[in-house]
């Protein structure tokens, strides 16, 4: 049977053309004034919780393990970030580089220091040292208000977190992520969520795989805390309690462990459908973690892996099976 098949390049081409269309799009629709400006923060928000369960399910999903520790790692970014850019030192998009960058490298290294000794253990033991780890930075955030603001919150924050900006970043990080789990460093991870004890005897350094995986998970949870501080313009350590690396967790739960679209499509369903509904209904905020626990009982009782499973979408498979059907369909029609 002749199979209709894409060419790599052509692959990378058609890929490359649908983001920028989309980028081009959005940034039309945020700046041409067509929504106001809490539908234009919950886009932008939406974007940095893309990053956060994109991020999170590198050592969640692909490589099996349970951090509970995220919203530390975007603590540390998010006010290494929003110091920098209150500094002044640079101007214009070079700031919002450079802040991204140092909001990312130093959650990276904090990854780095909590990921060596953290990694050695499995299951609830790593679940219970990453939440400490995250509570004592916000501990030590509400201790150093000569620095942080402490309880009071960092505030006067340069709102640079525009559709244009966070989205380019989560283009990137889901980018970075897809093509490292396509590598063979992305084979050795799935291999030790499958059998951790099998791995290492066929001489595949699990704990540097690990350490790599938590590093890089940190590194973009740093960058979407950086966002996360140019959206508000304000930070409060009361922002990265244990409930926001629930609720990240739960982003990743719900739509699937080790599928990308499914951190996607949950990110966008929990981020928005929140908002949306405060704006409906007044006080319904207060009721997010019931609705969360009830929709985490749904799923586990009809589709234990998540919305999405282990899925991930491709565009140019569907394009090939578009291709292979109208394919079928002329050489049905040339027979009759």
């Amino acid at each position: 049977m002749e199979r209709f098949g894409i060419k790599t390049p052509v692959r990378y081409g058609i890929n490359a053309f649908l983001l920028v269309a989309f980028i081009l799009a959005g940034y039309l629709i945020t700046q041409g004034g067509a929504l106001g400006r809490a539908q234009n923060i919950m886009i932008t928000q939406v974007g940095v919780f893309i990053i956060l369960a994109v991020s999170l399910n590198l050592p969640a999903g692909y490589l099996g393990q349970l951090p509970l520790g995220h919203a530390g790692f975007m603590a540390v970014g998010a006010y290494a970030g929003a110091i920098f850019w209150r500094s002044g030192l640079l101007a214009g998009y070079g700031s919002v580089v450079v802040g991204l960058l140092i909001a990312g490298v130093v959650a990276a290294i904090f990854g780095v220091i909590i990921g060596v000794p953290a990694l050695r253990l499995r299951g609830d033991y790593l679940a219970i040292i990453t939440l400490g780890f995250g509570e004592i930075i916000r501990v030590i955030i509400m201790n150093l208000p000569s620095i942080t603001g402490g309880a009071q919150g960092l505030q006067q924050i340069p709102r640079h977190s525009s559709f244009l900006v966070v989205y380019i970043c989560v283009i990137v990080c889901c980018l970075v992520i897809h093509m490292l789990m396509k590598s063979r460093h992305g084979r050795a991870i799935l291999s030790i969520r499958e059998n951790e004890i099998a791995t290492e005897s066929c001489g595949i350094n699990t704990t540097y795989y690990k350490v790599m995986s938590f590093a890089v998970s940190a590194f973009f949870a740093g960058i979407a805390g950086a966002l996360f501080a140019g959206n508000q313009g304000i930070l409060e350590p009361n922002n990265f309690s244990f409930m926001m690396s629930i609720d990240i967790l739960m982003i990743v739960v719900l739509g699937g462990l080790g599928s990308m679209m499914g951190s996607i499509i949950g990110a966008i369903v929990l981020t928005s459908l929140p908002m949306l509904m405060q704006e409906l209904m007044q006080g319904i905020n207060q009721y997010r973690l019931i609705v969360y626990a009830l929709l985490l009982i749904v799923v586990m009782i009809f589709k234990p892996s998540g919305l999405m499973g282990t899925y991930d979408f491709s565009m140019s498979h569907v394009l090939e099976k578009a291709g292979g059907l109208v394919l079928r369909g002329k050489k049905k029609g040339g027979d009759a």
